[in-house]
């Protein structure tokens, strides 16, 4: 029998119906008699995680690894517990140590004054909790030697003994001016000292200095004889000025030596009781030995007003040093980490790593234009917080923070953090040039990130990455679906409503959570473990449940909750759906068409994605030009795409040109396709609207499709078949439901199937229908109702069978290009 024409509808209709899909098999369903309570309250908290063995053990492994490089990287999905598991993980292994008795060793860490170089602040390490010791010990010795040293410098034998040398040194320097003094007046010459110079002038026999008259009126021989005599006197009175000038400092040695020797015995009790206090940590008593050695160097700071003691000299000579800007900054103590109250090893997630909040700040005051800073402006950041423990980073907000990613690996390189200025990694020059000695660094850093990141580090930086992270936990996903997880899903419901204060859940409410948990991961094998967004679902259910004043959670609730986001999410696709009703976007779901056929495409919008039909058609025509994508030609197609037209070539080759050439210009587009089309979800729809113009068998519009195709003719799943399939049939609905309508999809995606109640309910009655094929030839025969035909042993096809039709065509084209080029050559000659 021949099948040239289009059968009936009722003929097509019986052809499509072996290959239809049972409403059963549409969505699975999760039955409550498999649920042993009445509601969550009954239950236990969920103990542990949900799945997730694989990543577990990763990141107890590269946690309980002591050695250099096994940081860790965590991957996964938001949503699926990765900052909860890494932090209970830290706590279960800190509480395992405690319990096998394993010392935590943890450290004060603080910055001092440097003597030696003040812009090099020095780092001290102290056992935890004595930091606050010596910041207290040196507050309390600051405070003594400001009551102590102006004690033992107001004795009365102190005053007695530096009057004495005083007085000894102005008559010694009385002395050796009077007999300068009187060797000049023998000489009829006076002097006049002044703080720059000293000035001789000549005297008349009375003594009295000879005024400009009188010196005019002398011959020339005798200001001439006066003159020689001036200047040999002259440098009598400078070796004389140097003689003073040695006993003015004579006299300021030997009180700088009477005020160390009171100062050393009054600082020897002092500091000798600090330092037998501190023997035990070097670092602090040589400390304190240079600090005992700037208080002497600096004693006139500690006396009263804090002036220092200077010794009136007739020079005006200064007797002590200009004070500092900060006069008792070496007795000030920075402690940048303070383990005193910390009994486990620290854990920090650093939320927000910027250079400053990850690796600390140097702080400034400005004055009068410039900048001050010393190390009790030195602040600490994560990394000092948690030397010795955890560091938890997010591996996106590290690598888009500047300079931090490349500071991150040379603190666990270098084993040492660093307190300086973002700008000097810039080459950059910081308005003070304060260089805080590093600090020894030890500590696990954990960066979760998505998987994405992971690979780009892995592949642009691998020759650090790989060193310094060589533990990767990976989330997944997904987990089995079993009874198991299906008592998991049941106790984290109850874990969350106790932690959030909802309502219990009764047995269908969990039923439509864990049905909830497969629909997220389109599978009806297996369930989500995306738990933030299930979450956001038991919170918002608990909310419509309150609204109808129950006092509990049931089924009902949840599928409110999931359809008033559904509604809150959808304008998008309603303004589309709205479009296709009105005709402006041009999608027909009755009658039959030739060359035409209704795909199928997905709107990824974030937060939600959906499903909408787009039409496809084909014009075939002879040439040589093969498959035309016009979304490829107008520049709309992306590479998946563009691969998947290239495929149909190989099979419309493979399948009906092994004895005669493929002759044929094709024109495929997605009609009214305004933006760029990725995927090769539609690549069986193209096929069918080409094989129908080839064949002139029109396809039927009331049935849409979805899948990929491979060089055979095998049909392949794709992704959002959920989605796609309900976006047809909102369509169908809202033009009105006949009956005949439905979708063919992979025979692999029936596991993926998991239909909202409306469309599977549909299905049920025979208002819609879902049909699952392996083959081209299979969804031909349902789209056209015309069977698709088995070749022969010869390679031939049944007559009136779509292949036959369709290499019955591809000949008569072959046949005309061949008459053409004849005809053409022929009339050349």
């Amino acid at each position: 029998m021949a099948f040239a024409n289009p059968l009936d509808g009722e003929r097509s209709l019986m052809a499509a119906s072996k290959y239809a899909v049972p409403w059963q098999e549409l969505c699975w369903r999760c039955s409550t008699d498999d649920l042993s309570f009445e509601s969550t309250a009954e239950l236990a908290p969920l103990q542990g995680f949900v799945g997730q063995e694989r990543a577990l053990k990763a990141i107890r492994f590269g946690l309980e690894v002591d050695k250099p490089g096994y940081n860790l990287f965590v991957t996964g999905l938001t949503g699926t517990g990765r900052a909860s598991v890494i932090k209970s993980h830290l706590q279960a292994i800190i509480e395992d140590r405690a319990t096998r008795e394993m010392p935590l060793i943890l450290y004060d860490w603080c910055y001092l004054h440097n003597f030696a170089d003040g812009d090099r602040p020095q780092v001290l390490k102290l056992a935890a909790g004595k930091g606050k010791r010596l910041q207290q010990d040196l507050d309390g010795l600051l405070k003594t030697l400001r009551e102590q040293i102006p004690k033992a410098f107001g004795a009365d034998e102190y005053t007695a003994e530096r009057n004495q040398l005083e007085e000894t040194g102005r008559e010694s320097y009385q002395r050796t001016l009077q007999e300068l003094e009187r060797e000049l007046k023998a000489e009829h010459f006076g002097l006049q000292l002044s703080p720059v110079e000293a000035n001789l002038f000549p005297l008349d026999p009375d003594g009295r200095p000879l005024s400009p008259e009188q010196f005019m009126r002398l011959g020339d021989s005798e200001r001439a004889a006066l003159d020689e005599k001036r200047d040999r006197l002259l440098e009598i009175v400078q070796e004389t000025m140097e003689k003073l000038r040695g006993i003015e400092h004579e006299t300021r040695e030997t009180l700088h030596a009477l005020d160390r020797r009171v100062g050393e015995l009054a600082l020897s009790r002092i500091y000798g009781e600090l330092l037998a206090a501190w023997t035990d940590v070097p670092e602090v008593a040589a400390y304190l030995t240079a600090l005992k050695d700037h208080t002497l160097n600096n004693l006139p700071l500690f006396l009263r007003e804090g002036a220092p003691a200077q010794a009136v000299l007739p020079l005006g000579l200064p007797g002590a040093e200009a004070p500092q800007r900060s006069p008792f900054l070496p007795f000030e103590v920075n402690i940048i980490v303070d383990n005193e109250a910390t009994k486990a090893a620290p854990i920090v997630i650093e939320s927000n790593p910027t250079w400053a909040n990850l690796f600390g700040r140097i702080e400034r005051h400005a004055y009068m234009g410039a900048y001050f800073s010393d190390h009790t402006m030195l602040k600490a950041g994560s990394m000092h917080q948690a030397n010795g423990g955890y560091l938890v980073l997010n591996a996106k907000d590290t690598l888009i923070n500047p300079g931090v990613w490349d500071g991150l690996k040379r603190a666990i390189r270098d084993r040492e953090v660093r307190l300086e200025d973002p700008a000097v990694q810039y080459g950059l020059v910081p308005p003070q040039g304060l260089r805080p000695n590093p600090i020894p660094w030890n500590a696990k850093v954990i960066v979760a990130g998505d998987e994405t990141i992971y690979r780009l580090l892995s592949t642009y930086d691998q020759d650090d990455f790989w060193e310094m992270f060589k533990v990767k936990a990976e989330f997944d996903s997904q987990i089995e679906l079993n009874q198991e997880n299906v008592s998991n899903y049941s106790a984290f419901v109850r874990t969350t409503a106790e932690a959030e204060g909802l309502l219990p859940f009764d047995r269908t409410g969990v039923a439509r959570v864990v049905e909830y948990g497969a629909r997220m991961v389109a599978d009806q094998h297996r369930l989500s473990t995306r738990f933030g967004q299930i979450k956001d679902v038991l919170i918002e259910a608990d909310y419509w449940a309150r609204r109808d004043a129950s006092q509990l959670v049931t089924g009902d609730h949840v599928k409110k909750a999931l359809e008033e986001k559904l509604y809150r999410l959808n304008l998008t696709e309603e303004k589309l759906r709205q479009l296709i009703a009105e005709g402006t976007l041009m999608v027909d779901v009755v009658g039959e068409v030739v060359g035409q056929v209704n795909g199928l495409v997905v709107y990824d919008l974030g937060d939600f994605s959906f499903g909408r039909p787009a039409r496809i058609t084909a014009r075939t025509y002879a040439g040589r030009r093969g498959l035309i994508n016009i979304e490829r030609e107008a520049q709309l197609s992306g590479r998946i795409h563009d691969k998947g037209v290239l495929i149909l070539s190989g099979y419309l080759g493979w399948k009906f040109a092994q004895n005669q050439p493929l002759a044929l210009t094709a024109s495929l587009s997605f009609e009214q396709s305004y933006e760029g089309v990725e995927g090769d979800s539609a690549s069986s729809t193209e096929l069918y609207a080409i094989l129908s113009s080839l064949a002139e068998l029109p396809l039927r519009q009331d049935i849409a499709v979805t899948g990929s195709v491979n060089q055979k003719g095998e049909i392949q799943p794709i992704g959002g078949v959920n989605q796609k399939v309900e976006g047809f049939f909102d369509l169908c609905r809202l033009h009105g439901l006949t009956g005949n309508q439905g979708v063919i999809v992979p025979s692999q995606n029936l596991r993926n199937l998991m239909l909202h109640d409306d469309v599977v309910e549909a299905v049920r009655e025979g208002q819609f229908h879902i049909y699952a094929v392996k083959t081209i030839d299979e969804g031909s025969e349902v789209l056209t109702g015309v069977p698709a035909g088995e070749p022969a042993a010869d390679g031939s096809f049944p007559e009136g069978t779509v292949n036959y039709l369709v290499r019955k065509r591809l000949a008569e084209l072959a046949g005309s290009l061949r008459g053409f080029y004849a005809e053409v050559l022929g009339g050349a000659e």
